[in-house]
């Protein structure tokens, strides 16, 4: 089985004969082919994730019939990367000495880690297409990734002031906030019946270009409470991103039949990489945390609501708080945005959930290799969990509502 990225408009159907059908049924597969060999699949089906951290997405579908059981099985396991994060970060808080082996090696095993996601995503890009579709719908493009890069670095520092962040988790939050977005945003645009091809080229362009905005952003709006080198940021940017991005796009295309054997396990093992990574930043700074919260409880009384504003001013109850304001933002201004600019409902769900999920493993590796305090990769480690839970949330509640409204579906009233 090969990966590819498709480029077409939702199609589904039915189960029980070849016609069309409206993709509002929860129950029915949704797929957008390109060709008639590749097809994405509904959430739950046969899956295979093309990955970044993010990951679970660029999917492609072949028939029940000639699928391996096995590769059910691989799909169905990297599509679950928010458990296992969130999972990883309850062990990270309970035991942090569960990730100490990788933490020792860091920032190291860091950046490899990220390179080795980048590199997963880039084996199952074809180039010629991603231009092919810029060509073809140039104006979406532009317009989500500008969203991209000017609403989520804008919240990121109105939150960290709002909220009096310390300038450590300040630096922080403004840099996963200047990240691109991050893949894990394909599969949820997926369940939201969101434009897939926009949001998985809007992926690729803002990776492509974080090599130059990520690091001119944080600079610029970061600089004014740490110095801020952004050519050492520009650099470690092309390494561990873009060169694993295009080395994969070039292994794709030059030794095909060697990709397809990786293409079915790429997918889980970015998925768990990333897990890994996010989880041994966090565990890195759990005892500090953990502190802030024993201290708050024992300062508040017993009422509960005071107990609750104390574990909301402790140092961790601040940056949940920041890095949920942030993507709650991302989501809420990126759809409002594409509303105003007249784009269709599935093209704003793809634009309203590719601005609110940000590449947090991006923010993980800068942090730990160009910061000295480890509070600086800290909302990107936590943006790891919280990202994924708000957009799977958004994504389920989003794929019970049709975005193309019932008066524009006359196989309405065949149901």
């Amino acid at each position: 089985m090969s990966l590819s990225l498709c480029f077409t408009p939702l199609i589904s159907q039915a189960r029980q004969t070849p016609a069309r059908i409206p993709l509002y049924r929860p129950l029915s597969p949704i797929d957008i082919s390109a060709r008639p060999k590749f097809a994405y699949s509904r959430f739950s089906s046969r899956i295979n994730y093309g990955v970044n951290e993010n990951f679970e997405n660029l999917a492609a579908v072949v028939p029940p019939d000639k699928q391996p059981r096995w590769e059910s099985w691989l799909a169905t396991a990297a599509s679950l990367y928010p458990v296992y994060v969130t999972v990883g970060g309850v062990v990270a808080f309970l035991k942090p000495s569960t990730f100490s082996w990788f933490v020792n090696l860091g920032p190291t095993s860091y950046s490899l880690t990220l390179g080795f996601i980048m590199l997963a995503m880039g084996i199952t890009l074809e180039l010629k297409e991603l231009v092919n579709l810029f060509r073809q719908r140039p104006l979406s493009i532009l317009f989500g990734c500008a969203a991209q890069y000017t609403i989520m670095p804008a919240f990121g520092m109105i939150v960290s002031k709002l909220l009096g962040l310390s300038p450590s988790l300040s630096v922080g939050l403004i840099l996963v906030s200047c990240c691109p977005g991050g893949t894990a945003s394909n599969v949820v645009t997926l369940i939201a019946q969101g434009d897939v091809p926009l949001s998985i080229v809007m992926t690729v362009c803002t990776t492509l270009g974080a090599v130059i905005l990520t690091p001119l952003l944080t600079k610029i709006l970061a600089g004014t409470y740490v110095p801020v080198n952004a050519v050492d940021l520009s650099m470690s940017t092309l390494q561990v991103v873009v060169a694993p991005i295009l080395l994969g796009s070039y292994l794709q295309s030059t030794f095909p039949e060697a990709v397809k054997l990786m293409t079915p396990f790429a997918p889980l093992l970015a998925v768990l990489s990333s897990s890994l990574l996010a989880c041994s930043v966090f565990s890195e700074n759990v005892v500090r945390l953990k502190s802030s919260v024993v201290g708050a409880s024992l300062s508040s009384n017993t009422s509960p609501i005071l107990h609750a504003q104390a574990l909301l001013s402790s140092e961790l109850g601040v940056i949940v708080l920041s890095v949920i304001m942030l993507h709650f933002a991302g989501f809420f201004v990126g759809y409002l945005s594409a509303a105003f600019g007249g784009f269709k409902e599935s093209q704003r769900r793809a634009i309203s959930i590719e601005v609110g999920m940000q590449n947090s493993s991006l923010g993980v590796v800068l942090a730990t290799s160009h910061f000295t305090s480890p509070m600086v990769a800290l909302p990107s480690a936590i943006s790891a969990v919280i990202m994924n839970i708000m957009g799977s949330s958004l994504g389920f509640f989003w794929r019970y509502i049709d975005p193309s409204g019932p008066k524009s579906r006359p196989e309405a009233a065949e149901e």
